[in-house]
Parts: structure tokens; sequence; C-alpha cells
């Protein structure tokens, strides 16, 4: 079992996951499971769903297991790994650092190790954590039950890749 640790907290990695991220090169790898170690620390206890999809692996995080209940996923090419935000087009964004045009999502790029040091990653997972709990309540949706730590499971496997073998 591979066992990042970031600051604070140990996560251990599902054994699916780390057979999607396998045709990865190591340092997309590493960078992928450091951000994952990361958002963890902000978002447990959470859900993450696992998705062996056709372009990435994508893994996401909410407060269930149903897609619609995401707040933010990581997406992992084969030379830089995506934080994205899923209502990141309402999110404030004051410093002006989150990329994407389109009508609800927004990212941040991260290319090396260095770049899981700015403070604006674990800022903007706050934030969008926040925010979403916030938008729950407004619309009056019972709060979800929370699990006792990280709840991962696998979504999908995709048979079509278009990624690293």
């Amino acid at each position: 079992m591979v066992i990042v640790r970031i600051r604070r907290v140990t996560f251990s990695v599902p054994a699916a996951l780390r057979k999607f991220l396998k045709p990865y090169d190591p340092e997309i790898r590493d960078l992928a499971l450091q951000l994952r170690a990361l958002v963890l620390e902000e978002m447990s206890p959470c859900y993450e769903n696992i998705y062996d999809a056709y372009s990435a692996v994508a893994i996401g995080y909410g407060t269930s297991a149903r897609l619609s209940d995401g707040i933010l996923h990581i997406a992992v090419y084969s030379k830089h790994v995506n934080l994205g935000f899923n209502d990141g087009a309402t999110l404030g964004d004051p410093k002006g650092v989150l990329q994407g045009k389109g009508s609800r999502i927004r990212h941040l790029t991260i290319k090396t190790p260095e770049d899981l040091n700015s403070p604006n990653i674990r800022s903007y997972v706050r934030r969008a954590r926040k925010k979403a709990l916030a938008d729950a309540s407004k619309l009056g949706q019972p709060a979800a039950s929370k699990p006792t730590g990280v709840v991962s499971t696998v979504k999908a496997i995709y048979p079509k890749k278009r990624r690293p073998r």
C-alpha cells in the first residue's frame, strides 16, 4: 500500500487508484497523489469518487457519493494535474487564478510539486467547500450524513482510453 504524507494526516491510496495511475510517468503519479493528500486534508471527512475515464483519471470529492453533490475534482493528464472546482464560475476569484471559460467549472493547473506550495490551493479548496455547504443550506437541502473518514469508491471504468498506456 502506498502512503502519501503532506502535512498533518496520512491517507492510504486505494489499490484501484494506484492501478489507474500506473500508466503515467512517476512524476505525474506522485503529483496526483500529493494533490490528493492535500485535498483530503482540507475536505475530509468526505466522499471520494474515482473514475478511470477516457482522457484522464478523475477523482471527485463531495458530501455524498452522488455526482451532483461534488464540490471539486482532480483530473490527471499526461503532463499535468488539474484541480477543478465544480461551481468555480460562481466561486469568488479575487486573485484571478482560476482557469476556464465554461458555464460552471474552473480549475487550477498543477505541473510541479512546487505548485502545491501555493497558498491558493488550500484557500480555494476551503472556500469551495464552504460555499457548497452554504448553497445546500440555502436550498433547504438536508445535511448529508458525514462519513467518519474518507469513503473511496470506484464509480466508473471506461473501456476506451486516450492517455498513456
